[in-house]
Formats: C-alpha cells, structure tokens, sequence
C-alpha cells in the first residue's frame, strides 16, 4: 500500500522492456500461419527460462498483497500505538497554523519511508538482483532512494498541506475541490518531470548521430512527433532492462530510450519499441491518462472520506484524531486510499493494457517490424509472464502479455505479406 502511496508523489514511467532472447523469424508464405508464427516465437523460450519468468511476475500478485497489509501494519503503529499523536504533540509547539501542519506531514512521510524499507529493499534491491535484473550496488540503490525520500519529503509535504487546506475550508465536500487541486498538481508535475525530476536520477541526452538516430528520427517526423524531442538515457547504471517511454507534456514532451535498448537489440527491434513510444505521444496517450488518474483518484478521495466517518466516532477518539480536518489523521487516510487502490488496480490495469495495445497498433504501423516487435515482446518475458490465463491478464497484467503481443505482430504480419 505505502508503495503505492509513495507512487501519487512521484511521477512513474510507461513502459518496461527486458533483456535479449533472440528468435529466429518465422519464413514468409503465401500459407503463413498466425497461430504457427506465434507458437514459433512462444517456443523460442526454454522451459528454465518461462519458470523463472512466471516466478518473478507470479510473486508479484503477492507482493501487491503484502505491500497493502504491511501499509496497514503502519498505520496501526501510528495510531493504536500513539505515534501519531506524539507527532502531533511536538508539532504542536511551533509558531503559526501552517508550520504545525507542515512539519507533521514532512515528519509522518520521513517515519513512514524508514518504516517500510525492510519491504522496500527486498522488492527493490534484493529481489531485482535475485531475477538478474538490477547493475546497481546498494550503495547506488540507496543513493536513488534517499533522493526519491527527498522528493516525496518536500513535494510531498507541500501537496499534502494543500489538501489538508482544502479539507478544512470545504468540508465534507472537501474531497470534491481535492481533486481539482490534485488534477492540477499532476499536470504541473507531468510537465516539469522531465526537466527537473528525471535528471536527478539519469542522463538524457539527444540521441547520438548515426543510422539508428537517422531512422527513428525520420519515423518520427513521419508521425508528426518533434525531431528533437527523442532522447537516450543511461538507465543501464540502474537495470539491464530495456525501455522507452514517453514524459512529459506540452512543451516538455519527449521520447526517451534507454542505453540497454540500443546495446541489446537489433535496429529493427529498436524501430518497432520507438514505433510503440511514438504511438503514445501522437494518440495523446499522457493527457488521456492524467484525466483517467483523476477520476480515479477523486473516486478514491470520495470512498476514503466514507470509511473516514464511518470509523471516526467508533475508533477517533482512541487514535486522538477530532476530525477528518485533524492532521493526526493523515496515517488513516493513507491507508484507507491504499485498500483503494489495491482493489482498483485491475480497474486502472485495464485502462493502462488499452492504451498500450493502442500502441502496439500504431507502432506496428509505423515502424513495419512485426518481427521485431514479436522477439521484443519474448524479451520481456525475463519479468513478465509470457502466456496467462486470459483472466490473469485481464486481472494483473498493465501491458499485453507476450502471447497477445506475439499475436498481434503476426495477425499484422498476415495482413501485410507481399506488401
């Protein structure tokens, strides 16, 4: 739950790619086979290779669970057990009406980080070593992540007070003028993301000249995408995945590919990824997705407030909080928007899987790489299962699985012999 929590502070990337497994094309024929051709590709992976591919993504419906109880956990340190009426006591003695507040917001973040690091660096650092996945030492680790404590810290700390003001002047319709207010700090923060946040954890630089720079640059124009917009990232010092991904909005938009993309794969896989990023930037992917978060958040807020009331007379006065308004009740806002969030990840799955298949759509049309696509799709399967149970992936699953990537490649393909 934390986790998630901690993701609404910090912004999030939107798409994972992983590391090579190249196969070999299956021929062209005028009696070519799509359920042949993706069978050929699902085959290319060794049986130690889809275990540990269903391991590590299988693991992953737990740690959802575990990661909402652990967050659940917390907020009873806090409350049953006083810690945060003792935060609020010391807060309590400094000056003024907004400084009380804010030091309690900053201090119950800073605690709740500490608190939840025996989760977090097995899920981050232990766990991504233990899949192969991570170049990072934990000295590195724990350098992103005290930057990312930092982060959510201040920017944190001043969203929070704004809602808390908004709570305190609205009442109990505050949860409605919330959301108004979190759907502009998501714009605000969307846009000046790739500016001044993703920098303070990797290098962007205009993509290098060269053929490869030449071809997506010219797919890019092709599609109306700014040339100069398409950036390289050195994401191998963090992950041996490799990735893509579309930031920021208006002005600061921008395509960016990571080193491991380029290092690994060949060009006309490196075309078919940028085919899928551009897809997002030219269908307004971003824009779409903000206005999706914040319905979704302000049906959130609403719930939360609910639950809030509903507990408040029975529990409130044990936990020292007077009222929805009492910022001693932020650890059981936090948990009662994780229960949220947990129960509507299938919901907020579906609406990311729709975007991205969208994608792999367009890119399949821009780039022309259905091969490419489809072995890049088997690349991902070192940490995303390849073949689910249909309800799996409508379930856990915020990209297309492999299969359903692999397929759509060659339905394309099928459509497009001799052309």
């Amino acid at each position: 739950m934390l986790l998630s929590t901690k993701r609404l502070f910090l912004a999030a990337t939107l798409l994972l790619l992983a590391v090579p497994v190249l196969a070999a094309a299956p021929p062209d024929s005028t009696a070519f086979s799509v359920e042949a051709a993706t069978q050929h590709y699902l085959n290319s992976l060794t049986a130690a290779q889809k275990a540990s591919s269903d391991a590590y993504f299988e693991g992953g419906y737990w740690l959802q669970l575990w990661s909402m109880l652990y967050g659940l956990g917390l907020a009873a340190v806090f409350l049953k057990l006083g810690l945060s009426r003792r935060l609020t006591a010391w807060t309590q003695r400094l000056p003024g009406k907004v400084l009380p507040t804010l030091a309690y917001i900053a201090l119950y973040l800073l605690l709740a980080h500490v608190l939840s690091y025996p989760l977090d660096i097995y899920v981050s650092y232990f766990r991504e070593h233990q899949y192969g996945l991570s170049n990072q030492s934990f000295g590195e680790w724990l350098t992103d992540d005290l930057k990312s404590l930092a982060l959510s810290v201040v920017i944190g700390s001043v969203v929070v007070l704004i809602l808390y003001a908004a709570i305190r002047r609205t009442g109990r319709r505050w949860w409605v003028w919330a959301t108004g207010l979190v759907g502009i700090i998501m714009v605000v923060a969307v846009f000046l993301s790739p500016i001044f946040i993703s920098p303070l954890f990797n290098k962007y630089t205009p993509l290098p000249a060269g053929p490869m720079r030449s071809q997506i640059l010219s797919m890019a124009r092709a599609n109306g995408v700014p040339a100069d917009n398409v950036y390289l990232v050195d994401a191998s010092r963090q992950s041996k995945r490799i990735s893509a991904n579309v930031s920021g909005l208006g002005s600061t938009i921008r395509v960016s590919l990571n080193d491991n993309l380029l290092n690994r794969c060949t060009p006309a896989e490196v075309q078919a990824v940028m085919g899928h990023e551009l897809g997002h930037y030219v269908l307004n992917h971003i824009p779409k997705m903000l206005i999706f978060l914040v319905l979704i958040i302000g049906l959130g807020l609403g719930l939360v407030d609910w639950a809030f009331h509903r507990l408040l007379g029975r529990y409130g006065p044990g936990w020292g909080i007077s009222s929805i308004g009492d910022v001693t009740g932020l650890p059981l806002v936090v948990a009662l928007f994780g229960v949220f969030t947990f129960l509507a990840q299938p919901g907020f799955n579906t609406i990311i899987r729709t975007q991205e298949q969208e994608a792999d759509v367009f890119g399949l049309n821009a780039a022309r790489q259905p091969d490419g696509f489809a072995s890049t799709a088997i690349k991902l399967s070192e940490y995303r299962k390849i073949n689910p149970t249909p309800l799996e992936e409508a379930i856990f699953f915020d990209h297309p699985s492999g299969h359903t990537r692999v397929l759509t490649a060659m339905r394309w393909k099928a459509e497009h012999l001799g052309k």
